[in-house]
Protein backbone atom coordinates (compact mmCIF):
# COMPACT_ATOMS: atom_id res chain seq x y z
CA UNK A 1 0.00 0.00 0.00
CA UNK A 2 1.31 3.32 -0.51
CA UNK A 3 -0.35 6.76 0.03
CA UNK A 4 -1.28 9.30 -2.24
CA UNK A 5 0.75 12.17 -1.07
CA UNK A 6 3.00 12.43 -4.02
CA UNK A 7 6.57 14.38 -4.54
CA UNK A 8 8.68 14.37 -7.02
CA UNK A 9 12.33 13.56 -6.55
CA UNK A 10 14.75 16.37 -7.22
CA UNK A 11 17.61 15.21 -5.58
CA UNK A 12 19.61 16.85 -8.57
CA UNK A 13 18.50 20.20 -8.37
CA UNK A 14 20.59 23.28 -7.38
CA UNK A 15 19.94 26.34 -5.47
CA UNK A 16 21.55 29.41 -6.85
CA UNK A 17 21.68 32.72 -4.32
CA UNK A 18 23.07 36.04 -4.51
CA UNK A 19 23.65 39.27 -2.62
CA UNK A 20 20.43 41.27 -3.40
CA UNK A 21 20.71 44.02 -0.51
CA UNK A 22 17.66 44.38 1.71
CA UNK A 23 14.83 42.21 1.75
CA UNK A 24 11.09 43.26 2.56
CA UNK A 25 7.76 41.79 2.33
CA UNK A 26 5.49 39.90 4.34
CA UNK A 27 5.61 35.75 4.36
CA UNK A 28 3.37 33.16 5.91
CA UNK A 29 5.51 30.50 7.91
CA UNK A 30 4.56 26.68 7.39
CA UNK A 31 3.18 24.24 9.63
CA UNK A 32 6.34 22.42 11.42
CA UNK A 33 8.07 19.29 10.19
CA UNK A 34 9.10 18.32 13.69
CA UNK A 35 5.16 18.60 15.16
CA UNK A 36 3.43 17.05 11.83
CA UNK A 37 5.33 13.75 11.53
CA UNK A 38 4.56 12.86 15.32
CA UNK A 39 0.93 14.23 14.70
CA UNK A 40 0.67 11.76 11.59
CA UNK A 41 1.96 8.70 13.70
CA UNK A 42 -0.33 9.56 16.34
CA UNK A 43 -3.71 8.77 13.52
CA UNK A 44 -2.17 4.80 14.25
CA UNK A 45 -4.17 5.06 18.04
CA UNK A 46 -7.92 5.49 16.64
CA UNK A 47 -9.93 4.13 14.09
CA UNK A 48 -11.48 6.67 11.25
CA UNK A 49 -9.70 9.87 9.54
CA UNK A 50 -7.55 11.89 11.49
CA UNK A 51 -7.62 15.46 9.85
CA UNK A 52 -4.50 17.47 10.07
CA UNK A 53 -4.25 20.90 8.35
CA UNK A 54 -1.68 23.66 8.05
CA UNK A 55 0.44 20.72 6.89
CA UNK A 56 3.78 21.87 5.02
CA UNK A 57 4.38 20.91 1.70
CA UNK A 58 7.72 19.44 2.55
CA UNK A 59 9.40 15.72 1.40
CA UNK A 60 9.49 14.37 5.23
CA UNK A 61 5.33 14.58 5.24
CA UNK A 62 5.42 12.44 2.20
CA UNK A 63 8.02 9.67 3.27
CA UNK A 64 6.30 9.12 6.69
CA UNK A 65 3.04 8.62 4.61
CA UNK A 66 4.69 6.19 2.80
CA UNK A 67 5.58 4.54 5.92
CA UNK A 68 1.95 4.80 7.69
CA UNK A 69 0.59 3.48 4.46
CA UNK A 70 2.61 0.61 4.52
CA UNK A 71 1.41 -0.11 8.12
CA UNK A 72 -1.85 -0.12 7.03
CA UNK A 73 -3.44 3.70 6.98
CA UNK A 74 -4.62 5.18 3.65
CA UNK A 75 -2.90 9.05 3.71
CA UNK A 76 -4.18 11.55 1.24
CA UNK A 77 -3.88 14.91 0.73
CA UNK A 78 -6.93 16.86 -0.27
CA UNK A 79 -5.51 20.22 -0.59
CA UNK A 80 -1.59 21.79 -0.24
CA UNK A 81 -2.23 22.20 3.74
CA UNK A 82 -4.23 19.35 4.46
CA UNK A 83 -3.21 15.51 5.47
CA UNK A 84 -6.16 13.17 5.80
CA UNK A 85 -5.25 9.56 7.49
CA UNK A 86 -7.87 7.29 7.57
CA UNK A 87 -7.42 4.05 10.10
CA UNK A 88 -9.77 1.03 8.66
CA UNK A 89 -8.17 -1.58 11.30
CA UNK A 90 -6.19 -2.87 9.11
CA UNK A 91 -3.10 -2.71 10.81
CA UNK A 92 0.14 -4.35 10.44
CA UNK A 93 2.83 -3.18 12.70
CA UNK A 94 5.74 -3.36 10.60
CA UNK A 95 8.28 -0.84 9.23
CA UNK A 96 10.61 -2.00 6.67
CA UNK A 97 14.33 -1.17 6.04
CA UNK A 98 13.69 0.43 3.06
CA UNK A 99 11.19 3.16 4.51
CA UNK A 100 12.10 3.59 7.90
CA UNK A 101 16.42 4.05 6.69
CA UNK A 102 14.81 7.63 5.38
CA UNK A 103 13.69 9.47 7.98
CA UNK A 104 14.40 9.28 11.94
CA UNK A 105 11.11 10.36 12.55
CA UNK A 106 9.94 6.82 12.08
CA UNK A 107 10.89 5.57 15.26
CA UNK A 108 7.50 7.77 16.86
CA UNK A 109 5.69 4.84 15.35
CA UNK A 110 7.03 2.53 18.44
CA UNK A 111 4.62 3.89 20.90
CA UNK A 112 1.33 4.44 19.20
CA UNK A 113 2.19 0.67 18.02
CA UNK A 114 3.13 -0.47 20.74
CA UNK A 115 0.41 0.96 23.39
CA UNK A 116 -2.62 0.02 20.92
CA UNK A 117 -1.48 -3.49 19.30
CA UNK A 118 0.97 -4.57 21.77
CA UNK A 119 3.65 -5.50 18.92
CA UNK A 120 6.13 -3.73 16.56
CA UNK A 121 8.63 -4.96 14.07
CA UNK A 122 10.88 -1.82 13.24
CA UNK A 123 14.45 -1.44 11.71
CA UNK A 124 16.59 1.17 12.91
CA UNK A 125 15.79 4.02 11.75
CA UNK A 126 17.72 6.89 9.39
CA UNK A 127 17.92 10.43 9.05
CA UNK A 128 20.10 13.39 8.90
CA UNK A 129 23.63 12.39 9.50
CA UNK A 130 25.30 14.36 12.00
CA UNK A 131 25.94 11.70 14.74
CA UNK A 132 24.78 9.10 16.74
CA UNK A 133 21.15 9.68 18.52
CA UNK A 134 20.47 6.85 20.23
CA UNK A 135 17.02 5.36 21.32
CA UNK A 136 17.91 3.68 24.54
CA UNK A 137 15.38 6.36 26.50
CA UNK A 138 12.75 5.35 24.23
CA UNK A 139 13.24 1.35 25.03
CA UNK A 140 13.99 1.90 28.75
CA UNK A 141 10.95 4.11 29.37
CA UNK A 142 8.44 1.50 27.24
CA UNK A 143 10.06 -1.60 29.21
CA UNK A 144 9.02 0.11 32.38
CA UNK A 145 5.85 -0.20 31.36
CA UNK A 146 5.98 -3.97 30.47
CA UNK A 147 7.00 -3.89 27.08
CA UNK A 148 9.75 -6.34 25.91
CA UNK A 149 12.55 -6.45 23.18
CA UNK A 150 14.58 -7.89 21.09
CA UNK A 151 16.94 -6.77 18.49
CA UNK A 152 18.27 -8.78 16.11
CA UNK A 153 19.75 -8.43 12.14
CA UNK A 154 19.14 -4.79 12.35
CA UNK A 155 15.36 -5.29 13.77
CA UNK A 156 13.81 -4.24 16.72
CA UNK A 157 11.03 -6.22 17.87
CA UNK A 158 9.02 -5.02 20.87
CA UNK A 159 5.71 -7.09 22.55
CA UNK A 160 3.09 -6.05 25.15
CA UNK A 161 -0.17 -7.72 26.31
CA UNK A 162 -0.86 -4.60 27.78
CA UNK A 163 1.10 -1.92 28.75
CA UNK A 164 0.86 -0.49 32.22
CA UNK A 165 1.50 3.15 33.78
CA UNK A 166 4.55 3.99 35.73
CA UNK A 167 6.64 6.57 36.37
CA UNK A 168 9.65 7.07 34.39
CA UNK A 169 12.17 9.87 35.12
CA UNK A 170 14.60 10.92 32.27
CA UNK A 171 18.05 12.35 32.91
CA UNK A 172 17.56 14.17 30.07
CA UNK A 173 14.78 15.95 27.72
CA UNK A 174 14.79 13.73 25.19
CA UNK A 175 11.98 14.89 22.60
CA UNK A 176 11.83 11.89 20.83
CA UNK A 177 11.30 9.54 23.80
CA UNK A 178 8.20 11.99 25.53
CA UNK A 179 6.55 11.81 22.46
CA UNK A 180 6.54 8.06 22.19
CA UNK A 181 6.23 7.32 25.56
CA UNK A 182 3.17 10.03 25.55
CA UNK A 183 1.45 8.23 22.84
CA UNK A 184 2.36 4.90 24.50
CA UNK A 185 0.94 5.95 27.60
CA UNK A 186 -2.55 7.31 26.63
CA UNK A 187 -3.92 3.77 26.01
CA UNK A 188 -2.13 2.18 28.96
CA UNK A 189 -3.52 0.38 31.99
CA UNK A 190 -3.10 3.20 34.83
CA UNK A 191 -1.38 6.41 35.17
CA UNK A 192 1.93 7.21 33.98
CA UNK A 193 4.28 10.01 34.72
CA UNK A 194 7.14 11.16 32.84
CA UNK A 195 9.64 13.51 35.01
CA UNK A 196 11.61 15.51 33.07
CA UNK A 197 9.77 15.45 29.91
CA UNK A 198 10.57 17.99 27.21
CA UNK A 199 9.02 20.65 26.87
CA UNK A 200 9.27 21.97 23.05
CA UNK A 201 6.03 23.29 21.38
CA UNK A 202 5.96 20.27 18.90
CA UNK A 203 5.57 18.35 21.91
CA UNK A 204 2.96 20.30 24.03
CA UNK A 205 1.14 20.39 20.34
CA UNK A 206 1.35 16.49 20.07
CA UNK A 207 -0.06 16.18 23.67
CA UNK A 208 -3.25 18.63 22.26
CA UNK A 209 -4.00 16.40 19.21
CA UNK A 210 -3.98 13.52 21.79
CA UNK A 211 -6.54 15.53 24.50
CA UNK A 212 -8.80 16.54 21.28
CA UNK A 213 -8.52 12.86 20.83
CA UNK A 214 -9.81 11.93 24.17
CA UNK A 215 -6.18 11.23 25.61
CA UNK A 216 -6.00 12.28 29.29
CA UNK A 217 -3.13 14.18 29.85
CA UNK A 218 -2.33 16.89 32.08
CA UNK A 219 1.15 19.07 32.98
CA UNK A 220 1.28 19.69 29.03
CA UNK A 221 4.15 22.38 29.04
CA UNK A 222 6.03 21.25 31.56
CA UNK A 223 8.92 18.85 32.77
CA UNK A 224 6.28 16.72 34.41
CA UNK A 225 3.61 14.99 32.46
CA UNK A 226 1.06 13.23 33.80
CA UNK A 227 -1.33 10.73 31.15
CA UNK A 228 -4.09 8.45 32.43
CA UNK A 229 -4.69 6.00 30.17
CA UNK A 230 -7.78 4.97 28.69
CA UNK A 231 -9.29 2.02 26.68
CA UNK A 232 -7.06 0.51 23.40
CA UNK A 233 -10.36 1.39 21.12
CA UNK A 234 -11.30 4.36 23.73
CA UNK A 235 -9.75 7.04 21.46
CA UNK A 236 -11.53 9.17 18.21
CA UNK A 237 -9.98 10.43 15.78
CA UNK A 238 -10.17 14.64 15.49
CA UNK A 239 -9.31 17.62 13.27
CA UNK A 240 -5.67 19.48 14.40
CA UNK A 241 -4.23 22.86 12.79
CA UNK A 242 -0.16 21.64 12.76
CA UNK A 243 1.42 24.43 14.65
CA UNK A 244 3.98 26.71 13.10
CA UNK A 245 7.32 25.96 12.63
CA UNK A 246 9.80 28.03 14.41
CA UNK A 247 12.85 26.28 12.46
CA UNK A 248 11.32 28.11 9.27
CA UNK A 249 11.09 31.34 10.94
CA UNK A 250 14.07 31.39 12.63
CA UNK A 251 15.40 30.70 8.66
CA UNK A 252 14.02 34.25 7.75
CA UNK A 253 15.12 35.91 10.60
CA UNK A 254 18.67 34.99 9.43
CA UNK A 255 17.96 36.02 6.34
CA UNK A 256 17.28 39.77 6.58
CA UNK A 257 20.13 40.12 9.36
CA UNK A 258 22.43 39.26 6.47
CA UNK A 259 20.74 41.15 4.08
CA UNK A 260 19.26 44.14 5.95
CA UNK A 261 15.84 45.11 5.66
CA UNK A 262 12.65 44.60 6.92
CA UNK A 263 10.12 41.01 7.26
CA UNK A 264 6.58 40.92 8.20
CA UNK A 265 6.18 36.94 9.15
CA UNK A 266 2.60 36.12 9.77
CA UNK A 267 2.10 32.99 11.51
CA UNK A 268 5.46 33.31 13.49
CA UNK A 269 5.13 32.32 17.56
CA UNK A 270 7.94 34.64 18.98
CA UNK A 271 6.68 32.76 22.56
CA UNK A 272 7.87 29.53 20.69
CA UNK A 273 11.38 30.84 20.11
CA UNK A 274 12.12 33.27 23.11
CA UNK A 275 15.49 32.36 23.98
CA UNK A 276 17.05 32.36 20.00
CA UNK A 277 15.28 35.96 19.70
CA UNK A 278 16.99 37.19 22.48
CA UNK A 279 19.91 36.41 20.89
CA UNK A 280 19.42 38.07 17.71
CA UNK A 281 18.19 41.49 19.39
CA UNK A 282 21.86 41.10 21.35
CA UNK A 283 22.89 41.16 17.88
CA UNK A 284 21.62 44.24 16.78
CA UNK A 285 18.27 43.00 15.32
CA UNK A 286 15.27 44.70 15.91
CA UNK A 287 11.90 42.00 16.79
CA UNK A 288 8.26 42.48 17.76
CA UNK A 289 5.92 40.36 18.21
CA UNK A 290 2.23 41.27 17.60
CA UNK A 291 -1.27 39.54 15.91
CA UNK A 292 -2.39 39.97 12.08
CA UNK A 293 -4.98 38.52 9.85
CA UNK A 294 -4.22 35.46 7.69
CA UNK A 295 -7.52 34.99 5.69
CA UNK A 296 -10.42 34.87 8.14
CA UNK A 297 -7.80 33.56 11.42
CA UNK A 298 -6.48 36.18 13.52
CA UNK A 299 -2.42 34.44 14.16
CA UNK A 300 0.81 35.67 15.73
CA UNK A 301 3.27 37.72 13.94
CA UNK A 302 6.67 39.25 14.08
CA UNK A 303 8.40 42.16 12.64
CA UNK A 304 12.04 41.85 11.87
CA UNK A 305 14.28 44.65 11.01
CA UNK A 306 17.68 44.83 10.56
CA UNK A 307 20.11 47.63 9.62
CA UNK A 308 23.78 48.12 10.14
CA UNK A 309 26.16 44.99 10.87
CA UNK A 310 25.76 43.06 13.31
CA UNK A 311 27.76 42.06 16.45
CA UNK A 312 29.07 39.24 17.91
CA UNK A 313 27.50 36.81 20.69
CA UNK A 314 28.26 34.00 22.53
CA UNK A 315 25.62 30.83 22.32
CA UNK A 316 25.13 27.79 23.53
CA UNK A 317 22.64 25.12 22.56
CA UNK A 318 20.53 23.80 25.28
CA UNK A 319 17.32 21.50 25.45
CA UNK A 320 14.01 23.83 25.61
CA UNK A 321 13.84 26.50 26.42
CA UNK A 322 17.24 27.28 25.49
CA UNK A 323 18.81 27.39 21.93
CA UNK A 324 17.46 24.25 19.64
CA UNK A 325 20.48 23.13 18.66
CA UNK A 326 18.84 23.31 14.96
CA UNK A 327 19.17 27.47 14.96
CA UNK A 328 23.06 26.77 15.64
CA UNK A 329 23.89 26.41 11.95
CA UNK A 330 21.82 29.94 11.33
CA UNK A 331 23.50 31.44 13.85
CA UNK A 332 27.04 30.64 12.91
CA UNK A 333 26.29 32.11 9.44
CA UNK A 334 24.92 35.42 11.35
CA UNK A 335 28.43 35.25 13.22
CA UNK A 336 30.16 34.86 9.93
CA UNK A 337 29.88 38.32 8.51
CA UNK A 338 29.12 40.00 12.38
CA UNK A 339 31.75 42.37 14.15
CA UNK A 340 33.55 40.85 16.38
CA UNK A 341 34.00 37.30 17.29
CA UNK A 342 31.77 35.20 18.60
CA UNK A 343 31.36 31.36 20.26
CA UNK A 344 29.27 29.10 19.58
CA UNK A 345 28.74 25.75 21.96
CA UNK A 346 27.21 23.05 21.08
CA UNK A 347 26.10 20.68 23.62
CA UNK A 348 23.65 18.50 22.11
CA UNK A 349 24.95 16.86 19.30
CA UNK A 350 28.88 17.31 19.40
CA UNK A 351 29.17 15.98 15.43
CA UNK A 352 27.29 18.73 14.01
CA UNK A 353 29.81 21.29 12.82
CA UNK A 354 30.14 19.46 9.30
CA UNK A 355 28.31 22.66 7.61
CA UNK A 356 31.44 24.51 9.23
CA UNK A 357 33.58 22.93 5.69
CA UNK A 358 31.15 24.35 3.69
CA UNK A 359 30.96 28.16 5.36
CA UNK A 360 34.72 28.24 5.25
CA UNK A 361 34.72 27.64 1.22
CA UNK A 362 32.70 30.80 1.17
CA UNK A 363 35.29 32.61 3.41
CA UNK A 364 34.08 32.48 6.60
CA UNK A 365 36.81 32.44 9.38
CA UNK A 366 35.72 29.35 12.36
CA UNK A 367 37.84 26.98 13.85
CA UNK A 368 36.20 24.14 15.78
CA UNK A 369 37.80 22.50 18.87
CA UNK A 370 35.68 20.03 20.68
CA UNK A 371 31.85 21.21 20.93
CA UNK A 372 32.84 25.11 20.45
CA UNK A 373 32.90 26.79 17.35
CA UNK A 374 34.94 30.23 17.15
CA UNK A 375 33.59 32.33 14.85
CA UNK A 376 35.41 35.69 13.52
CA UNK A 377 33.07 37.89 11.50
CA UNK A 378 34.19 39.68 7.91
CA UNK A 379 32.00 42.25 6.36
CA UNK A 380 30.93 39.70 3.39
CA UNK A 381 31.76 36.51 2.23
CA UNK A 382 32.44 34.63 -1.05
CA UNK A 383 30.41 32.72 -3.30
CA UNK A 384 31.27 29.21 -4.25
CA UNK A 385 29.70 26.20 -4.93
CA UNK A 386 28.75 23.80 -1.49
CA UNK A 387 26.55 21.46 -0.67
CA UNK A 388 24.15 20.85 2.12
CA UNK A 389 24.55 18.10 4.53
CA UNK A 390 21.56 18.07 6.32
CA UNK A 391 18.53 19.79 6.31
CA UNK A 392 19.26 22.86 8.81
CA UNK A 393 22.85 22.97 7.23
CA UNK A 394 21.43 22.80 3.92
CA UNK A 395 19.19 26.25 5.03
CA UNK A 396 22.46 27.85 6.42
CA UNK A 397 23.82 27.71 3.23
CA UNK A 398 21.23 29.91 1.26
CA UNK A 399 21.35 32.40 4.29
CA UNK A 400 24.93 32.37 3.66
CA UNK A 401 24.68 32.94 -0.50
CA UNK A 402 22.62 36.27 0.73
CA UNK A 403 25.61 37.68 2.38
CA UNK A 404 28.15 36.05 -0.01
CA UNK A 405 29.69 38.85 -3.19
CA UNK A 406 28.72 36.58 -6.42
CA UNK A 407 27.15 33.41 -6.99
CA UNK A 408 26.62 30.73 -3.90
CA UNK A 409 25.49 27.25 -5.71
CA UNK A 410 24.35 24.72 -3.45
CA UNK A 411 23.67 21.39 -4.37
CA UNK A 412 22.38 18.26 -2.04
CA UNK A 413 19.04 20.54 -1.83
CA UNK A 414 17.11 17.09 -1.43
CA UNK A 415 18.36 17.76 2.32
CA UNK A 416 16.30 21.51 2.41
CA UNK A 417 13.19 19.67 0.83
CA UNK A 418 13.10 17.43 3.55
CA UNK A 419 12.17 20.49 5.79
CA UNK A 420 11.84 23.37 3.85
CA UNK A 421 8.32 24.33 2.31
CA UNK A 422 9.63 26.57 -1.13
CA UNK A 423 12.19 27.89 1.35
CA UNK A 424 13.40 29.61 -2.72
CA UNK A 425 9.83 30.64 -3.34
CA UNK A 426 8.90 32.11 0.21
CA UNK A 427 12.93 34.62 -0.05
CA UNK A 428 12.04 35.42 -3.91
CA UNK A 429 8.83 36.52 -2.46
CA UNK A 430 10.34 39.23 -0.36
CA UNK A 431 13.52 40.39 -2.96
CA UNK A 432 16.37 37.93 -2.60
CA UNK A 433 18.15 37.19 -5.48
CA UNK A 434 17.27 33.61 -5.52
CA UNK A 435 16.61 30.82 -7.87
CA UNK A 436 16.48 26.82 -8.45
CA UNK A 437 17.62 24.90 -11.21
CA UNK A 438 16.33 21.68 -11.71
CA UNK A 439 18.57 18.75 -12.79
Amino acid sequence: MTSDLGGPDLTGDRIEVRSSGPLDGTLVVPGAKNSVLKLMAAALLCDGTTRLTNVPRIADVDIMGDLLAHIGLRVSRPSPDRVELTNDGNITPEAPYQLVERIRASINVLGPLLGRYGRVVLSMPGGDDFGSRPIDMHIEGLRMMGAEFKFAHGELTAAADRLRGARIVFDYPSVGATENIVMAAVTAEGDTVIDGAAREPEVVDLCRLLVSMGGDISGIGTAELRIRGVGRDDLRPAEHHTVSDRIQAATYIASVAVSGGQLTMLDARADDMEMFVRRCRDMGIDISAGTAMLGDREVPSMSVTSTGRLRAVDVQTLPYPGVATDYKPLIVTMLSVADGVGVVTENLYPGRFRYVEELMRLGADITTTGHHAAVRGRPRLSGAPVRAHDIRAGAAMVVAGLAAEGTTTITGVHHIDRGYDDLTGRLAGVGADIVRRHG
